[in-house]
């Protein structure tokens, strides 16, 4: 018979570490093993917890290598817990390599609920959340992703995707273009001492782009076509 092996998916908090869940905490205490993003950032999370765990780091420069080595802890019944350096693994972070692979050989995949950057900044953001379409990081290469957007002029609903520091005046300079009459939330630094939300149309946001601190990232949120 083969061991029960688990693979946990552990959210840790986004910026405030009183949003960790007690069913994470015991999950960290109790498991074998902790996969890491940044074994470093993870570490501190730990020793904030006062909890001592081995670490592998587990990050998208190293999931191949890695996969073989993880699945033969699984198969010696090993309770592995997979982090991200913040929020839930495998959503637009590391981990859904893993976890698919884990599904496919047959061993368990528990995914516990908590923090997370798309739901946390959805639920305050004022759009319609009726449908939602989350598209992730756009590419980096502009005209990708001005291809990406004008695809989804069409898409019912609120669109929500994540933004790095270095490119969210680009992406507002697109938004502008291409929907400048939609109504856009930004979320930055969210459960963080310096969270802002900043609320418009897509004109008008590109006009106050000198307004925004750019720092940390966003969580971008455009509102359905008005008709």
């Amino acid at each position: 018979m083969t061991p029960a092996g688990v693979l946990y998916v552990v959210p840790t908090p986004i910026g405030n570490l009183e949003d960790i869940t007690l069913r994470a905490l015991n999950i960290l205490k109790s498991c074998d093993l902790v996969l890491a993003e940044d074994t470093r950032h993870t570490g501190q999370l730990l020793k904030h917890f006062d909890i001592g765990k081995p670490m592998l780091s587990y990050h998208k420069f190293n999931e191949a290598a890695r996969q073989e080595q993880i699945l033969e802890r699984l198969s010696q019944g090993g309770h592995l817990a997979l982090v991200t350096d913040a929020g839930t693994p495998g959503i637009s972070d590391p981990g859904q390599r893993i976890i698919a692979e884990t599904i496919h050989q047959g061993f368990r995949v528990e995914p516990l609920p908590g923090a997370c950057a798309f739901t946390t900044a959805l639920s305050g953001c004022g759009l319609p959340t009726d449908e939602v379409h989350f598209l992730g990081f756009l590419d980096r290469k502009s005209a990708r992703r001005r291809r990406k957007l004008e695809s989804c002029l069409d898409i019912p609903g609120t669109l929500v995707l994540y933004e790095s520091p270095h490119r969210i005046e680009k992406l507002l300079e697109e938004l502008k273009d291409l929907m400048p009459d939609r109504d856009v939330v930004l979320a930055r630094e969210l459960t963080k001492k310096f969270e802002q939300w900043v609320r418009g149309r897509a004109e008008a946001l590109w006009e106050r782009r000198q307004s925004i601190k750019i720092k940390g990232e966003f969580v971008v949120m455009i509102g359905p076509e008005i008709s």
